[in-house]
């Protein structure tokens, strides 16, 4: 064939999408004299990883007219979104100064620094600058994980490790998966899980989803849909337990060998500690869910070995969400599924490629030191060894921020907070409660936003500083189904006067006075962190864009564990999976049981409170965005438009018919969204998919659907969020 001049113009460059989607998935990109016109994916040998709708439609963002295109400084009212154009020195001397003036001032902790995961990338992302403010004097650090942080308190307190994870290929030999909150169809869970799990299916594997909605993860896969009410998972778990134990259908070789406490947990779910049997009578008036189906689906598993229970996150984002992760690694180990192929561990699904199931090699990163503010801070008391920094308890967990700001020394924080520094993250609307977060905003000395868009929190910042995307620089990722690293080649220059968060924080460490932060360039730390790896070629990984890992696959969790404890031990205080935990027992809080416990929630349907508000807030992932990524995108927002989702039953009593808008409220705010009428959710529950855009009108009202406006600022014990814990009422508009 021959290719017209217009095609020889034009180059095709491989690059890897890692937008916290749940996946990372190749892009082919094309380019023509420096512009992007248009975005394929890979076509390459099996396993591919292709692209969903997101990663497809990233050339809008791009070119976005959302984009921010030079430093610009506040010239009006926090969150009138009013800003003058200033140039990148006037933008950093300000910063630089004003981060001396309060530290000199207040000291170093009246600094608050909030960087979120945004691209999942090895080095621009949030560590530049976290970096440079260690080495600046400190400042006040977050802890908490706000996607599951409930998963990473109960795999810590079972297993001693947060790294949990089995490779997707392993659902093939699966007979039984049972997918609990958990919907990879539209949230990706692992570029390729959809492709493994549908393969599973063909092979007869039975699937069951155990969900308030029926998701497309549902639809796709499951021959059965067992809806629940939200916050009750652990009940219906423990009651499966019960089941399990009275029909003597648990794997005592595996308790005895690699378990401790399971007496323990027994004396409590047969009603022996308490007086109350965690009967699937006593679950079933909690959950909803028929008696007879928690029997039946107790009975399946325990007897389908090798059996994957699928513990998704969304649960577990809820109040005493440990609890529910913690009852799903327990039910996991009583049937002997931990460890082998076709079955799991039960820890969350969802986790970082670096820190979660398969064990990447990758040389030196980019370091950060010592905060010198949290020196001679002491261990939080409900925090586990396995935390390491996380657990200094001068840090404030991220969902008491807005609190910390607005109360500070007064309402018993280390200080009173002057400046926060936001990189890669929405922290307003990514947060609970929103409007107490503006008036949080508005009560600051001084806001410093690195954003690529005109956000909702780049709107409250009173400077703003340009961050290009992953495709205007270089970086690598990591990820996959089945594990590979992705080289994030650059197509274009960034455009306008954008900047890699590398280049920012290495900029402003001049201003600072630090001389030893960065000697690199950003591609001698690519080569350094490549250099550790897997990947013999560098420069034939950085023409392909991938490195796909061959084996031995797939990779189980804990199968070394299994095979040889004595060698291999869990790293636990007992070395082995601890049912009952002493480290939890030794904190003495009944809110965090040192066995898994079901703890009635907060704003649960059992809430005085419910009188008032009588609905369940869910707020899901949505298929078109990446939490507040990609929200503003055309082609986007004309696939999936924002909308509430509301079971016919409780649209009828309101008087709400199909695309009405809806006034959803509660004490703590109020936003307008259109109607999804719809039978794909149980009765008793709303659902408002996070990450829309807060766009409040002259009354305060939100116009945008951001859900968080309507959640609570509070934390579970053990530090869950609680996005999924919230009560409201809906009435047409």
């Amino acid at each position: 064939m021959v290719r017209t001049d217009d095609e020889e113009k034009e180059q095709v460059i491989p690059t890897v999408c890692a937008s916290h989607c749940g996946g990372s998935c190749v892009l082919k990109v094309h380019v023509r004299d420096g512009t992007i016109t248009r975005i394929e994916t890979d076509d390459g040998e099996e396993p591919q990883f292709r692209a969903c709708l997101k990663g497809r439609a990233y050339r809008q963002r791009v070119y976005s007219p959302d984009r921010l295109r030079y430093p610009m400084r506040r010239a009006g009212e926090r969150g009138e979104g009013k800003f003058e154009r200033i140039s990148w020195d006037q933008a950093l001397d300000t910063v630089a100064g004003e981060i001396k003036r309060v530290r000199d001032t207040y000291g170093s902790q009246a600094i608050l620094f909030r960087g979120g995961a945004g691209d999942i990338t090895l080095l621009n992302n949030a560590t530049p600058m976290n970096r440079l403010l260690c080495m600046a004097g400190g400042f006040t650090d977050r802890w908490g994980a706000s996607s599951y942080e409930g998963g990473i308190f109960a795999e810590m307190a079972t297993y001693g490790t947060i790294r949990t994870g089995s490779t997707s290929d392993n659902f093939i030999d699966s007979r039984l998966i049972i997918m609990w909150g958990w919907n990879p169809a539209e949230t990706i869970q692992y570029t390729n899980t959809s492709w493994y799990l549908a393969q599973a299916k063909e092979h007869g594997t039975r699937i069951v989803s155990i969900d308030p909605r029926h998701t497309d993860s549902a639809a796709i896969f499951a021959d059965e849909w067992i809806p629940l009410r939200p916050g009750t998972d652990a009940a219906m778990l423990i009651a499966m337990a019960y089941i399990i134990i009275k029909e003597d259908l648990q794997d005592q070789r595996f308790l005895d060998t690699y378990t401790v406490g399971f007496g323990r947990y027994k004396d409590y779910v047969l009603g022996i500690e308490d007086g109350i049997p965690k009967t699937p009578a006593w679950a079933s008036e909690i959950t909803e869910v028929p008696s007879t189906t928690i029997e039946r689906v107790a009975r399946e598993y325990a007897t389908s070995r090798p059996a994957a229970l699928v513990a998704g996150i969304a649960p577990g984002r809820s109040a005493y969400g440990e609890q529910y992760h913690r009852a799903a690694i327990v039910l996991t180990a009583m049937t002997g599924n931990i460890g082998i192929r076709g079955g799991g561990a039960a820890g969350r699904t969802w986790q970082s490629p670096r820190f979660g199931g398969f064990p990447f090699k990758v040389g030196q990163r980019m370091t950060v030191p010592p905060n010198p503010t949290e020196e001679k801070a002491p261990f939080r008391k409900n925090a586990l060894p396995p935390y390491g920094p996380d657990g200094n308890s001068a840090r404030i967990h991220s969902v008491k921020t807005t609190d910390a700001i607005l109360k500070g020394k007064a309402g018993g924080y280390p200080s009173d907070y002057r400046l926060l520094y936001v990189v890669n993250t929405d922290f307003l609307n990514q947060r609970p409660d929103i409007n107490a977060t503006v008036r949080a905003l508005k009560a600051l000395e001084f806001i410093v936003v690195q954003e690529q868009v005109m956000s909702p929190m780049a709107k409250y910042a009173d400077i703003l500083l340009p961050g290009c995307t992953f495709l205007e620089r270089n970086d690598i990722t990591l990820g996959g189904a089945t594990p590979f690293y992705g080289s994030m080649n650059k197509v274009i220059e960034p455009l306008y006067e954008s900047k890699s968060h590398l280049q920012i924080a290495t900029l402003l460490a001049e201003r600072l006075g630090i001389s030893d932060f960065n000697d690199k360039t950003e591609e001698e730390w690519l080569h350094q962190i490549m250099s550790g790896s897997d990947v013999s070629d560098y420069d034939r990984f950085k023409e392909k864009g991938i490195f796909k890992i061959k084996g031995p696959l797939p990779y189980i969790a804990f199968q070394k564990q299994i095979e040889d404890l004595a060698g291999n031990p869990f790293p636990t205080p007992s070395g082995k999976i601890e049912i009952f935990s002493q480290q939890l027992a030794d904190m003495a809080n009944p809110e965090i049981p040192p066995i898994p416990k079901w703890i009635q929630p907060w704003e649960g349907w059992r809430d005085s409170l419910a009188k008032k508000y009588p609905l369940q807030l869910v707020t899901t992932h949505f298929k078109r965005r990446a939490h507040t990524q990609f929200g503003t995108l055309p082609w986007l927002r004309e696939l999936q438009p924002q909308a509430m989702l509301i079971n016919s039953i409780d649209a009828q009593a309101r008087g709400i018919g199909d695309k009405d808008k809806a006034r959803v409220f509660n004490d703590r705010g109020e936003l307008i969204i259109a109607a999804k009428v719809t039978e794909r959710i149980r009765p008793g529950v709303v659902d408002i998919p996070q990450g829309a855009w807060y766009d409040p009108d002259e009354k305060g009202v939100d116009r945008g659907g951001s859900a968080n406006v309507l959640i609570k600022a509070e934390t579970s014990p053990g530090g869950a969020f609680c996005f999924n814990t919230a009560l409201v009422e809906v009435r047409k508009v």
